[in-house]
């Protein structure tokens, strides 16, 4: 008899839980959409920006760089401090950031002021992107994970729908400035729904201390990195600032480790990675966005370079990819619920390496559109399958006080294979030409040169297609790898016991 009122009145707990949840989903997600239209917007935008401004072609290339480089260093650092100092106000502080950065950028009177204007902006960002995910988590129950991480990523993909058309539209009718400027009104109103549906809540640092050597070595460690890997395409290998960035990052990356096994408030944990299924699960997400980032610069350059299209048609050829992935991030919440975020993450990378290996059989000056289509959809549907899966297998089972730290690891080594994937596959497209066609390449008139010139850069894209299959083969050997550990850990010792560094107490135990 008393089992009914203790169930009627769980019921209007677990409402008020599910209702909090997908307020919080909102704000994240109007966010993510926010920062990704800025990227997106930007890149159809930035030839005006430059002829506006008369830009270098070194400031236009920071331009770009800035944000991304800034935001990847930053995020490490952001996710501590978030697990320290509370993941509300850390977000309300990026919306805020981002917000004014993108009012002064408007203003700014050349490019070089802009490019310091986007390290701001990118600061903000990185904010914002550190705790995005570890919000969602802490506020969807277990099961209905799944949903909120598949909304959430498909926030991503509408923006990468949409960016290009309002840059396009920006830059046409109202002006360079409005690519900064529209973020402004976005902006408010993400900052007053975000004061409104956001709870506050304590900090969740158990201490309070921090690592500012640890800080200082991974801002120069991964600072030096990702410079060499940005530049290298346009400097080549034997450029001293290539150079540099790589002895740097070789110098200070055995500093790092050693110092932070030796810190009493490490900024990354060492030892997180003593669990496997934690360690595989990050090398999967470096390796799968190192295997997929490059496709639709490819595939667009390909229609430019090789076929002489204009800009705007080479645009269109890619939707599908951006389509099935928004699609795939949707309803990748009911599979999550029935097969498991492991399961689901390995079938998305084997379906993502299904779509490089049939793009790397078909590649082709006179490759067919439908083709084409059909290699986009595989690899969009695995993309926008991965991202919830992987995100929700790596965060679901983190004590409350680590979410910050651990999204953060997640999007840093994610953000570098980004980089990593750009570099690798604009290095390798252009190994087969001339070093005097290059630049008609990437300025897109290649075909306009001879066709020898095309079957040369046909050959050089079958060779990064090669390297990006391979490599997202070996993400999906990783994610069986990830499986079968979790399986054996199961079986042997039952449910897990928690988290490295933690005591002995269950994680179902945290979160109940």
């Amino acid at each position: 008899m008393t089992a009914v009122p203790q169930t009627v009145a769980a019921d209007p707990g677990e409402r008020e839980r599910l209702r909090h949840a997908w307020r919080t989903l909102s704000v994240v997600s109007m966010a993510s959409v926010l920062t990704a239209l800025g990227g997106s917007a930007l890149n159809v935008a930035l030839p005006q920006v430059v002829r506006q401004t008369h830009a270098s072609a070194d400031a236009a290339s920071w331009i770009l760089l800035a944000f991304q480089l800034t935001t990847t260093v930053l995020m490490v650092v952001f996710g501590r401090l978030a697990d320290l100092f509370g993941r509300r106000a850390m977000y309300l502080g990026g919306l805020a950031t981002y917000t004014v950065a993108s009012l002064l950028a408007g203003l700014a009177p050349d490019a070089w002021v802009i490019v310091a204007l986007r390290v701001v902006q990118a600061a903000g960002g990185a904010m914002l992107l550190t705790n995005s995910a570890a919000l969602v988590t802490a506020a969807f129950p277990k099961s209905r994970l799944g949903e909120g991480m598949g909304v959430y990523t498909a926030s991503f993909s509408i923006a990468q729908l949409a960016g290009p058309s309002l840059g396009g539209l920006f830059t046409e009718h109202l002006g360079w400035r409005w690519v900064f400027w529209y973020n402004v009104p976005l902006g408010i109103a993400c900052l007053v729904w975000g004061a409104m549906a956001l709870r506050p809540g304590p900090p969740q640092g158990r201490d309070r201390g921090l690592d500012l050597s640890g800080n200082a070595l991974v801002l120069a460690c991964l600072g030096g990195l990702l410079l060499a890997l940005s530049e290298v395409t346009r400097l080549g290998w034997g450029h001293p600032m290539v150079v540099s960035g790589l002895v740097v990052f070789a110098v200070t990356l055995p500093l790092f480790v050693v110092r932070e096994l030796r810190a009493r408030h490490p900024v990354v944990d060492i030892r997180m990675f003593r669990d496997l299924t934690f360690a595989l699960g990050t090398l999967a997400s470096f390796l799968n966005s190192t295997a997929r980032v490059g496709v639709v610069l490819l595939v667009s350059l390909f229609f430019q370079a090789v076929r002489g299209e204009d800009p705007v048609s080479a645009a269109v050829k890619v939707l599908p990819l951006s389509i099935a992935a928004m699609a795939a991030s949707v309803a990748s919440g009911f599979l999550l619920r029935r097969l498991g975020p492991r399961t689901v993450a390995v079938a998305a990378t084997s379906l993502t390496t299904a779509g490089l290996a049939v793009l790397l059989w078909l590649i082709s000056p006179g490759m067919s559109s439908a083709s084409l289509t059909a290699a986009l959809v595989l690899i969009g549907v695995g993309s926008g399958m991965f991202l919830p899966s992987n995100t929700t297998a790596i965060l679901d089972g983190v004590p409350s006080h680590r979410l910050g730290i651990v999204n953060a690891m997640r999007l840093m080594l994610q953000n570098t294979g980004v980089v990593v994937g750009t570099a690798l596959v604009l290095s390798i497209i252009t190994v087969p030409l001339p070093a005097g066609l290059h630049d008609a390449v990437f300025a897109g008139t290649l075909s306009h040169v001879s066709s020898t010139a095309v079957e040369q850069l046909v050959t050089g894209y079958r060779w990064a297609l090669a390297c990006m299959t391979a490599v997202s083969a070996l993400a999906v050997f990783t994610g069986f790898s990830r499986g079968r550990l979790a399986f054996q850990g199961r079986e042997e010792s039952g449910p897990p016991k928690g988290w490295p560094g933690e005591a002995g107490t269950s994680q179902s135990a945290k979160r109940s």
